[in-house]
């Protein structure tokens, strides 16, 4: 009789919506009980993550078995986990599920945490989707979501920090084995670089600014959506127009100044950081093509701007 193999538990890490969300990748073991990983752009192979938000839906559909599968979506400061909970997962899990759905009915705002598994998986059209099997959740109050905010933070930017040196080696294990890597990072690193290619980091880095803003304060925004800044054109409204624009003139410099590495801030990053403090995108364009025509902002390549 064969001994039962040791499955090793695999490490969760707190990631954000986004870097899960745009993976592509998938790996799995040739062996029986070897584990499966995504792995993200920034090079992370991951089999668990634990990642936290506002809780935004959650449904119960009938399967053919007569069962009910419950899918719901996870909104964090960069976008949406989307997960789901059948027969599989712990009876604690699902009787959970059941309560947030009711309590989601009624209009409560509930900011979850959980720790889950990883799943990528492709339609017959050929779009590959990312989903969550949730193994343990718990309803969290602003200041542990604020925690969670800025340890995910961390985790991203060393991500991110490995990603960039990684950079300086070719993608394969004789050269990256010369950094101090650890191999896990190393294998990671080479499987991104050689699937996705060269990658844009903007993006992430403004997902980081947005959720130390909230870790750091603005905890109105981990429990409902930013409004929006309607600037309107009324004559009575003047002077509250008057400080909408400034505010929203003030806003962009400030997003400029932050995110400028030396070549620009890319037309879209300024516009979704702008929605992300509560400006009309469509405002948020013409607020740019004024500073742009007024001098306090240039183009030194097309799409994006620098302050003067």
């Amino acid at each position: 009789m064969q001994p039962m193999r040791s499955v090793k538990r695999q490490p969760a890490l707190h990631m954000f919506a986004s870097e899960y969300g745009e993976s592509t990748l998938s790996e799995k073991g040739s062996g029986e009980f070897d584990p499966s990983f995504v792995v993200t752009k920034l090079g992370s192979r991951v089999n668990r993550v634990i990642v936290a938000g506002l809780l935004e839906r959650i449904e119960g559909r009938d399967v053919a078995n007569g069962s009910v599968i419950y899918q719901g979506q996870l909104r964090d400061p960069s976008g949406i986990n989307y997960f789901s909970v059948g027969d599989y997962v712990s009876d604690s899990v699902k009787e959970m599920t059941i309560q947030l759905s009711a309590r989601l009915e009624s209009g409560e705002p509930i900011l979850l945490l959980m720790v889950a598994k990883t799943r990528l998986y492709q339609t017959e059209e050929g779009a590959i989707y990312t989903s969550l099997r949730p193994e343990e959740m718990c309803i969290i109050d602003a200041q542990r979501y604020a925690s969670w905010l800025a340890n995910t933070s961390e985790s991203m930017m060393n991500r991110m920090s490995r990603y960039v040196a990684s950079l300086d080696f070719e993608a394969n294990m004789e050269s990256l084995s010369k950094s101090e890597m650890s191999e896990n990072q190393i294998l990671g690193l080479i499987a991104s670089r050689n699937h996705y290619g060269d990658i844009d980091l903007e993006h992430y880095r403004l997902n980081v600014m947005q959720a130390l803003d909230i870790a750091e304060g603005k905890l109105d925004a981990a429990t409902k959506p930013a409004p929006q800044k309607l600037i309107v054109e009324e004559d009575d409204d003047e002077d509250q127009n008057g400080d909408d624009k400034a505010d929203l003139e003030a806003a962009i410099v400030d997003i400029i100044t932050k995110l400028d590495q030396g070549d620009g801030v890319e037309f879209e990053t300024i516009l979704v950081n702008a929605e992300a403090r509560g400006f009309q995108r469509s405002i948020a364009e013409e607020k740019l093509e004024e500073l742009s025509d007024d001098g306090t902002v240039h183009e030194p390549a097309f799409g994006w701007f620098r302050l003067v």
